[in-house]
């Protein structure tokens, strides 16, 4: 996977090309200048340390003051990071440096919005894989900045057997059995977490055993419910598909495990933040 390192340099990449050309031609070289970050609207700060990498990759004699911690709730007005250098440099990392935090500070606002709402309960609220491309690394850091868990990072480090995974595999058991002689043979050790659609499915798995967590597909919360007491704690269990923010709750108060939302990072509006040249 890509480290935030990794990112942030070919994020820069793709921004400045041969130059700030703007910057260049309006800016003396050796002109100093100090911006403040600004946020314009309440929610849940995160991505500032990547900004700050931002600021340090385009320019490592830019001082870098942050004022509020990633994780922290932050209200309009309040002032985020100072950052003092360079004034060409400071530009040149801007955009960059906002795209991540104000992304980054989307998805932990909205987070801990669906967290607050299974507050009290056992479930834990995960995210999944539906993040942008190449930003999963800084997407998922949002998420646990939010106050939520990650599932599996990529396709690598957990097996999950999904609906097209059986039906290709030509059934549940094959599936299972099929994993199974997989992670023997190439001397892994990865959990196990198969999907079911249905009761039938669901018999079908707690029939043939060897896997670590059940996902319920689309089940409502009263199907949910019927479906742990299936289970009897034997397996980790996990709820999604067509969980909102309005109905979370009704489905964590069955005593899920584990509450997966796509929506954590692939339906976001970024939080509104500015950098202001003081």
């Amino acid at each position: 996977m890509l480290t935030v390192n990794e990112l942030v340099a070919t994020a820069l990449r793709e921004d400045l090309g041969d130059g700030d050309h703007t910057s260049l031609a309006t800016i003396p070289a050796a002109a100093k200048g100090k911006a403040i970050l600004l946020a314009k609207e309440d929610g849940v700060l995160a991505g500032v340390e990547v900004a700050k990498t931002v600021f340090k990759a385009v320019d490592q004699e830019t001082s870098v003051e942050i004022y509020i911690n990633d994780g922290q709730a932050i209200v309009k007005g309040d002032k985020v990071m100072l950052v003092t250098g360079n004034a060409q440099s400071l530009l040149s990392a801007e955009r960059t440096a906002l795209n991540f935090i104000q992304r980054m500070s989307g998805i932990a606002t909205y987070t801990a919005l669906v967290n607050k709402r299974i507050e009290g309960l056992k479930t834990i609220l995960l995210d999944t894989r539906k993040t942008t491309a190449c930003n999963r690394v800084v997407e998922k850091m949002a998420v646990k900045m939010g106050g939520g868990g990650n599932h599996r990072f990529g396709l690598y480090d957990m097996i999950m057997i999904k609906d097209n995974h059986v039906d290709f595999a030509g059934g549940i058991r094959q599936a299972i059995q099929a994993t199974k002689n997989y992670l023997q043979q190439k001397k892994k050790s990865l959990k196990i977490e198969i999907e079911v659609r249905s009761f039938e499915e669901l018999e079908e798995v707690l029939q043939t055993g060897g896997i670590d967590r059940i996902m319920l597909d689309n089940f409502t919360p009263a199907e949910l419910k019927t479906a742990l007491e299936m289970i009897d704690g034997r397996y980790e269990t996990e709820a999604s598909g067509g969980i909102t923010i309005d109905s979370i709750r009704d489905f964590a108060e069955t005593g899920v495990d584990y509450i997966s939302v796509g929506a954590l990072t692939h339906q976001i509006k970024s939080l509104d933040l500015s950098l202001k040249a003081l």
